[in-house]
């Protein structure tokens, strides 16, 4: 090819990983937003559970958590103690190379009925169980699990503001935004403005296992019109400032608490709105939130030192919340209450 051509060539795969494709690009990429059309790869993706034998003949739990990078290849780690959040110690984690969102590393690849990993640790996943051993030969056997969130479903208090409940849209800006399963779509604010609150959303994510960075089901839940807890799937990466549940540029997670696509998944959020002075132009105190990310605590009274999208200025509040649409990317809400802080 020329050397145009290959300029374009490079310049095309650069915005694929980033997840800056024009929007007509985006519109071809791969997102299943249910398990019956997400493929054979869903199936391998998620999080397995079990123990391994160490060399003393003593049982201690391991996990570990298998990401779709797309048509059969797969990138793991493995997480002594338990999964992220029920056991795990948080600091290690071991895989061959750190999956980040721009890179997730190949480590596995399915071939027939059976998806061999060849890393620090080698296994082979069939059905819904891992057999493998470990860098120095200790066995283990893993099994799927589908985590819940003990907050899913959680129902809304005396005084709480149902903003969707899975009959209508009338509590934000779009008529009638909800798909065929009547969960709400993003790209919506609340008609109502508010200031302090404790807010529940339930979200899913779609099933984009050929998307990196921030086109992978990519949005966000934004106060007070600047602060953003970041919605994206980063299913088993590091839990930085970018990713799902991070202070969005700004703060990451302690723990990586996003589980796989199409899982439900819920925020628990305490919302202090930044304060002004009696004219309303300067602000003399930043916000703060604290996060329950699936039931876990990542942020606790954290103040936000600055607007999350850059902005140098600050509206007062009151001001509704966004569910962001960043780019196209597919994911629903239910559940969603809000409760008024006077």
């Amino acid at each position: 090819m020329t050397q145009r051509h290959e300029v374009k060539l490079a310049l095309f795969v650069l915005l694929a990983l980033s997840g800056l494709l024009p929007a007509g690009e985006k519109e071809k990429r791969f997102a299943a937003v249910d398990p019956e059309g997400a493929g054979p790869d869903y199936k391998v993706q998620g999080e397995y559970l079990g123990e391994v034998t160490l060399a003393d003949g003593t049982k201690q739990k391991l996990g570990a958590q298998v990401i779709a990078c797309g048509k059969g290849t797969f990138h793991s780690a493995f997480y002594p103690g338990g999964l992220p959040g029920e056991g795990w110690d948080g600091k290690t984690k071991i895989e061959r190379t750190p999956a980040k969102q721009g890179n997730i590393p190949v480590d596995a690849k399915t071939d027939g009925d059976k998806t061999v990993f060849e890393q620090v640790y080698k296994a082979v996943i069939t059905g819904e169980t891992m057999n493998g051993e470990t860098d120095k030969g200790e066995k283990f056997e893993l099994k799927k699990v589908l985590r819940q969130s003990p907050t899913l479903g959680a129902k809304p208090p005396e005084g709480a503001i149902v903003l969707f409940d899975g009959t209508n849209s009338d509590e934000f800006d779009k008529k009638d935004w909800l798909d065929s399963r009547k969960f709400l779509k993003m790209g919506v604010t609340t008609k109502r403005k508010f200031t302090d609150f404790t807010l529940h959303v339930e979200l899913m994510l779609s099933f984009m296992p050929e998307s990196r960075g921030q086109g992978r089901s990519n949005s966000g839940v934004i106060m007070q019109q600047h602060y953003e807890i970041q919605v994206l799937d980063s299913f088993g990466l590091a839990g930085d400032a970018n990713e799902c549940g991070g202070v969005y540029s700004v703060k990451p997670l302690p723990v990586n608490m996003c589980y796989p696509p199409l899982s439900w998944q819920t925020y628990d959020i305490e919302f202090e709105a930044a304060r002004f002075d009696a004219d309303g132009k300067t602000k003399i105190k930043n916000p703060v939130v604290t996060l329950k990310y699936n039931g876990v605590l990542v942020h606790d009274k954290f103040e936000i030192p600055r607007p999350t999208d850059g902005s140098k200025t600050v509206p007062p509040p009151p001001w509704g919340i966004y569910l962001q649409d960043h780019g196209g990317d597919p994911l629903f809400f239910k559940n969603i209450w809000i409760v008024e802080k006077k």
